[in-house]
C-alpha cells in the first residue's frame, strides 16, 4: 500500500507554519509602523466606518482583546488605535493542529475629517470584542465630489 505524503497526513501543519512565518515577517515592520500610517497587521481590527446623524462611527473588531490592552489617541488629524492581544496559556508549537487566531501588537490609523466638531469630544466604548469610536461632526461631509468612474 502506498504511503501518503507527509503534507496529506498532517494538512494543517503547513498552514500553521505559513501563518507563523507571515506573522514574524510583519513583526519586523513594527518599528516602521510607528512612523508611518502603514497597516502592517491587516489581520487585526476589521473595521466598519459609517455616518449616523452628525456622528462618524468607527467600529473595529478586536476579538480576544481586553479593554486595558487598547489605547485610542488623537495625533494631529489622525485617530490612532493601538494595543495588543495576548495569549495567556502557553502551548508548544508541535502540539498545534491548526493556529488560526492572531496574537500580538496592532496599530490602526484613520484620518479625521475637517468636519470634526471637537476632538476632545471623541468617545470610545469597548464591548463584546468591538471597539466603537464616535466622532461628533459640525456637519455631514459633502459628497459633491463623488462621481462614477467608467471602467474600460
Amino acid at each position: 500500500m502506498a504511503r501518503l505524503p507527509a503534507i496529506w497526513r498532517d494538512p494543517f501543519r503547513l498552514t500553521a507554519r505559513m501563518s507563523r512565518l507571515l506573522d514574524e515577517l510583519f513583526q519586523d515592520f513594527t518599528d516602521l509602523a510607528e512612523f508611518t500610517d502603514l497597516d502592517v497587521f491587516p489581520g487585526f481590527g476589521h473595521t466598519d466606518i459609517y455616518l449616523k446623524d452628525k456622528t462618524l462611527v468607527i467600529e473595529t473588531e478586536l476579538p480576544g482583546a481586553r479593554k486595558e490592552d487598547i489605547q485610542v489617541r488623537v495625533e494631529d488629524n489622525r485617530l490612532v488605535i493601538t494595543g495588543e492581544i495576548r495569549r495567556y496559556e502557553e502551548i508548544r508549537d508541535e502540539n498545534y493542529i491548526r493556529m488560526g487566531r492572531r496574537y500580538g501588537a496592532f496599530r490602526r490609523v484613520f484620518p479625521l475629517p475637517e468636519e470634526v466638531e471637537d476632538k476632545r469630544a471623541i468617545r470610545a466604548k469597548f464591548e463584546n470584542g468591538v471597539l466603537r469610536v464616535e466622532i461628533p461632526l459640525k456637519r455631514v461631509p459633502e459628497t459633491e465630489g463623488v462621481f462614477e468612474v467608467r471602467i474600460d
